[in-house]
């Protein structure tokens, strides 16, 4: 028998805010590796074209507007997911907003709360309603998932004005490990993924500032912005089989730029 353990096929792959960016490129390497998709966005046009984007793959789609920030909204989009696609084999919490303020003294609570709201308490409800519909697979003698999270390196380094984001990312972590230790009992497992420094909708205005890249982006090693599609092999890899021992870990995706 051929050894093919990228192959997803027969397997289901969640991605929250999966309709541009990160998520989208994480979305489209798991449908060409052969997975079924459900994709979460609150944008409708966007949603569409990610819809026709992945449908171009051959599998099946489903697309949910969801407002991950919202706890019913979570629950029953996650009901509605398993019960449309059959199973959920992996859910990757990558929907997020960065709301930052000119400074740390001026950051308002409001700001403080909306990025909790989207990074930390989404993130939380996805994975447990995850969690949850996988372990009751388990328990129908189908055990197995991946969970995963798109975290940040700002989790890691901390970052200038964008504390409320990355305090957001940097408890992340702490809550996949736990996960990991508790449900890999199950063939659960949970691992996060923290990106350098991308070229998304998110940093537009920086990949747009020549200081921004001299100062910054100068010191990556690759000499460039990373691309949404570079992340798509990391997804496949924690989706698969291949990653069947590998849980509780970040996995930094920077161009080297913490490194140097």
């Amino acid at each position: 028998m051929t050894f093919k353990p990228f192959d997803l096929s027969g397997k289901v792959s969640l991605v929250t805010g999966g309709n541009r960016g990160i998520g989208l490129g994480m979305a489209e390497g798991l449908a060409q590796a052969g997975s079924d998709i459900v994709i979460w966005g609150s944008n409708a046009e966007r949603n569409a074209e990610a819809e026709a984007t992945l449908k171009a793959h051959g599998v099946r789609v489903l697309i949910q507007t969801v407002d991950v920030g919202d706890e019913a909204q979570v629950v029953a989009a996650m009901a509605e997911a398993e019960a449309k696609m059959g199973r959920l084999d992996t859910v990757i919490a990558n929907a997020g907003i960065g709301r930052g303020a000119a400074s740390f003294v001026d950051m308002s609570t409001e700001i403080w709360r909306q990025n909790m709201r989207v990074n930390l308490d989404g993130a939380f409800w996805t994975l447990r309603e995850a969690c949850r519909s996988m372990v009751a697979r388990a328990k129908a003698g189908d055990p197995g998932g991946s969970l995963m999270a798109t975290a940040s390196l700002g989790a890691l380094q901390g970052a200038a004005r964008n504390q409320a984001y990355t305090a957001t990312k940097g408890a992340l972590i702490p809550m996949l490990k736990g996960i990991a230790v508790e449900y890999a009992r199950y063939g659960i497992r949970a691992n996060a993924v923290l990106p350098g420094w991308v070229a998304t909708d998110m940093t537009a205005s920086a990949q747009g500032h020549d200081k921004f890249n001299e100062a910054v982006i100068g010191r990556v090693p690759v000499r460039r912005w990373g691309r949404p599609d570079e992340f798509a092999g990391v997804a496949i890899y924690l989706a698969s089989d291949a990653s069947s021992f590998h849980t509780g870990d970040v996995l930094l995706l920077d161009g080297g730029y913490s490194c140097f």
